[in-house]
């Protein structure tokens, strides 16, 4: 029972953080704003984090890999089986998702790799995907099973998630270079290049 407490507090000050730091900003929500939103003690929320801004990483984290786990759920009632189509698949679920979302967009600014390449995040991974099922193996399956020779698949990976989150918060907020939905053809044609050559 503890265990569920101490979790419901967490999530408690995780969906509170998120919901000051999206209204307010992050530099105008105080600590004692969070814990008295979340109705916990200030010494509770320092058993979890050590200050706003590691709260804010690890929202960022958490929001980014939902992010890729909903578009990989998604994938899975397809029947894509090529694996740049998967990934423009995914990529492309990911930008509807934000577009639908400016609050969300703006919170992970462009840190959307954030929720495949941090050491926090692999223990996020671990609750929303078991080891076959996140981007990352589906990335690597791929390549091996497609015989595709890329000199280092992971910096592959990680520059085609950086183009994405760079490009498109952008395109979705100021429409640079072009309205998100003009600039898709040349984001998913770089991507193809990036994995096929």
């Amino acid at each position: 029972m503890k265990n569920v407490e101490n979790g419901n507090k967490e999530n408690r000050l995780l969906d509170t953080a998120f919901k000051l730091f999206t209204e307010k900003g992050i530099k105008n929500t105080s600590i004692q704003e969070i814990v008295d939103n979340a109705d916990v003690g200030k010494g509770t929320f320092y058993l979890y984090f050590k200050d706003k801004y590691e709260i804010r990483d690890i929202l960022i984290e958490k929001k980014s890999q939902k992010l890729f786990y909903d578009a990989l759920t998604d994938l899975r009632k397809t029947n894509i089986t090529d694996l740049t189509e998967q990934v423009i698949f995914i990529v492309d679920h990911v930008i509807e998702e934000l577009k639908k979302k400016p609050l969300l967009l703006s919170f992970i600014s462009k840190n959307l790799s954030w929720g495949i390449y941090t050491k926090t995040v692999k223990k996020i991974h671990d609750n929303y995907e078991d080891e076959e099922d996140g981007i990352y193996k589906l990335f690597q399956k791929g390549i091996k099973d497609n015989n595709i020779k890329l000199k280092n698949p992971d910096v592959t990976l990680y520059m085609i998630i950086e183009l994405v989150s760079s490009t498109c918060f952008s395109s979705i907020s100021y429409q640079e270079p072009l309205p998100i939905d003009e600039y898709k053809e040349y984001l998913f044609d770089t991507i193809r290049k990036l994995i096929n050559g």
